[in-house]
């Protein structure tokens, strides 16, 4: 197996971080989960509201943090150890935005911590 320095091991996890966010959260790969998903009615306290759930094992996949987890590891470690050249760019760029993404999250965090400490109603 080949040496993977320290700095290429935490771009790996970002890469991945951000690939998964990428493919269970974001709007914008909701047309490839779309597909795998069913609407079912759940009576909540509010009433009977509809909820999107998986329709299929790949649904799961696709909905679920953990899997879809593990398939963006496997998919970015595979590739980088078979063709480090040309994924190290993909790497590089995902990494950058999970770090970001991450950034961003304790940021938005403790500003609404600051908001809600400090006595502040949301601004809508």
């Amino acid at each position: 197996m080949r040496d993977i320095s320290w700095i290429t091991y935490i771009m790996l996890i970002l890469a991945s971080y951000r690939l998964t966010h990428l493919i269970v959260f974001d709007k914008i790969t909701e047309f490839i989960r779309k597909p795998f998903m069913k609407k079912v009615e759940v009576e909540t306290e509010e009433g009977i509201k509809l909820k999107e759930v998986p329709a299929s094992m790949f649904g799961y996949l696709l909905k679920c943090y953990w899997c879809a987890g593990v398939w963006s590891a496997i998919l970015l470690g595979g590739a980088y150890l078979l063709f480090p050249k040309i994924t190290f760019v993909f790497i590089f760029i995902f990494s950058i935005a999970g770090g970001q993404s991450i950034i961003e999250t304790f940021v938005g965090v403790n500003i609404k911590k600051v908001d809600y400490y400090g006595g502040h109603e949301k601004k809508e």
